[in-house]
């Protein structure tokens, strides 16, 4: 790989972590969801009394521990880079959200969401062309089905995305949380972003970070 080329696929990989932490500030000001792991952040954050980018480092650093140990392949610059940014960004992102957005109504939750979702799905593609490894949570299901050999990875991402859910909820009930506020963590965002980002994903890849990284317009 050329350094030129790899100087590019870092500076992709640091946007996109960029683009998708401030997406998930995003998500917790609408307030109706989160993706499945950032469900479980959300459940870990309201029982665990520490600020939320320091939470989300020793999580992952305990989830990198796991991929270090059963397949280190998956793990590269940008696993750092999400491991050491994202958590600090989604919290001063939403900290200063909610200084701008106070109170805000269903309508502009419900516009939070919709420009969250566009958001993440442009950072992911950002993040995944680059091609630099993957998030630790994503290595826990590509080490299950590629590695153990146990189920495709649709399946076994959908059975991690349910763990996460399940345990985020757990936890923010046992927080003292009120089951009427389990949608904020776990509601029509999480199925959103579970199980229909793929195809504005690829959109976003086809027309945006594949030509960024050859260095052209359009993709030929």
């Amino acid at each position: 790989m050329k350094k030129k080329n790899l100087a590019k696929r870092i500076g992709m990989s640091l946007f996109g972590v960029i683009i998708c932490a401030i997406s998930v500030g995003i998500f917790k000001i609408a307030a109706l969801g989160v993706d499945p792991f950032q469900s479980f952040m959300a459940g870990l954050d309201a029982i665990v009394p520490i600020r939320f980018g320091t939470l989300y480092v020793i999580t992952n650093a305990v989830l990198l521990l796991f991929a270090l140990i059963f397949d280190r392949h998956y793990i590269g610059i940008a696993t750092f880079i999400n491991l050491f940014l994202l958590g600090y960004i989604t919290q001063f992102t939403y900290d200063l959200l909610q200084k701008v957005i106070v109170s805000p109504s269903i309508l502009v939750r419900i516009i939070c969401l919709v420009v969250g979702v566009v958001i993440i799905c442009f950072g992911s593609a950002f993040y995944m062309t680059a091609d630099l490894g993957v998030s630790t949570y994503d290595a826990i299901a590509l080490i299950i089905c590629n590695t153990w050999k146990k189920g495709k990875f649709q399946y076994v991402r959908i059975i991690t995305d349910l763990i996460c859910v399940l345990l985020g909820v757990g936890l923010f009930l046992l927080s003292g949380g009120k089951s009427a506020a389990i949608p904020t963590i776990a509601g029509i965002g999480t199925i959103i972003t579970a199980f229909f980002m793929g195809p504005l994903i690829e959109f976003f890849n086809v027309h945006v970070a594949r030509p960024v990284l050859r260095g052209k317009k359009k993709e030929s």
